[in-house]
């Protein structure tokens, strides 16, 4: 079994570049919440900050094995908590 060290995180916009994290939850409603959904964000999956745009928008994220950008006010919608192995 591996050990996992949680750190508290608040969203997806405050991960740093190669953070790991995971989603405890999605803020939003309706077609927001449901638009995260059905990219595959919902609450226990890991997902990888992978790189940032050079002005700092959209970040790109790795999420159960794909690539996708995010823009910063949708990750800010996106609470998580940092995993440290």
């Amino acid at each position: 079994m591996r050990e996992v060290m949680v750190i508290k995180m608040n969203t997806l916009k405050q991960a740093k570049i190669g953070d790991t994290v995971k989603i405890v939850k999605l803020h939003g409603e309706g077609a927001v919440k449901r638009r995260f959904m059905d990219m595959g964000l919902i609450k226990g999956v890991e997902v990888q900050v992978r790189k940032t745009a050079p002005l700092g928008d959209p970040i790109e994220v790795t999420v159960r094995g794909y690539e996708l950008s995010l823009r910063k006010a949708d990750a800010e919608m996106i609470e998580v908590e940092s995993l440290k192995n």
